[in-house]
């Protein structure tokens, strides 16, 4: 076994879990909101950054039209789950560090769903799980009982270990939820609203009760530090945004996390996404 690898630990199955790498790794997440529209923003934006992982989600496309072969012209090897029009997830782990994410597990099995919003796979060691949480579009609405219901399930199943205990585990995506008030640019416009509301919030909590830590919240940055800016108004331009893309790590991962921080660069480009990336640095 090479030096500072460490020991080799086994799944629930029995098979070895690949150790985490013992360099520095990179890991993202970013809302693309439409892969088809925006690979080029992907691409652009890989071979400027190349990170080592990356969580993607509103892909709205189905498996069929994924462009897995020119992901894996770029060096990512992709998995990913979708639908026509709406939500759509994936996993990019970069081919020459991190090689094919292993594991795959669509959804969450707790939960029936027609809706493809999350994907989990083992990369390197970590068990990434990549999560398009509901929007919820009004508080007390049908679709806002199904995106608590939608969390209530999500948390046991990472409690029970998300189909792969005993690895290391990193929740990423777009959380549809501003943990709290210095997260919204406006918090009385949006008091008790969809994204801020109470019960929202303390799903969120709940979440980091099992161990998982907002890393974006281990650093300073400075105020109004957002990850999402509605089109409409120059909510980009005035900064009227919320920080509701988030990266959660387990606390065995805390000693070896460096940087947390978005990427704004892509929001200001041509038909950008309504979201930034948020990436995550694990230092050796």
């Amino acid at each position: 076994m090479p030096s500072g690898v460490g020991s080799v630990s086994r799944s629930r199955a029995g098979a070895p879990i690949p150790p985490l790498l013992p360099c520095i790794v990179k890991i993202a997440t970013w809302n693309v909101n439409s892969l088809k529209v925006r690979l080029g923003h992907v691409l652009d934006w890989l071979a400027n950054d190349p990170v080592d992982i990356l969580g993607l989600q509103e892909t709205k496309l189905v498996d069929a039209k994924f462009p897995a072969q020119e992901l894996r012209d770029a060096g990512y090897v992709p998995v990913f789950a979708g639908q026509p029009t709406y939500n759509g997830v994936a996993i990019l782990a970069r081919a020459d560090t991190i090689g094919e994410p292993k594991d795959i597990v669509i959804n969450n099995p707790a939960f029936p769903d027609e809706q493809m919003r999350l994907i989990s796979a083992t990369c390197a060691g970590l068990r990434i799980v990549c999560a398009y949480i509901p929007n919820g579009q009004e508080v007390d609405s049908e679709k806002y009982r199904y995106k608590l219901a939608w969390l209530d399930a999500l948390i046991p199943w990472l409690q029970a270990g998300a189909d792969a205990p005993g690895i290391p585990r990193i929740l990423l995506g777009d959380f549809n939820i501003a943990p709290e008030d210095r997260d919204v640019h406006d918090p009385e416009a949006w008091r008790e609203k969809v994204l801020c509301s109470t019960p929202e919030r303390e799903r969120f909590q709940q979440l980091q009760a099992l161990g998982l830590h907002d890393a974006f919240r281990r650093f300073e940055h400075p105020e109004k530090t957002f990850s999402w800016w509605d089109y409409r108004q120059l909510g980009f331009r005035r900064n009227a945004g919320l920080r509701i893309d988030h990266i959660m790590v387990d606390a065995s991962l805390l000693p070896r996390v460096s940087a947390c921080a978005i990427d704004r660069a892509p929001r200001k480009w041509d038909k950008p996404s309504d979201h930034a990336p948020v990436v995550l640095t694990l230092s050796p």
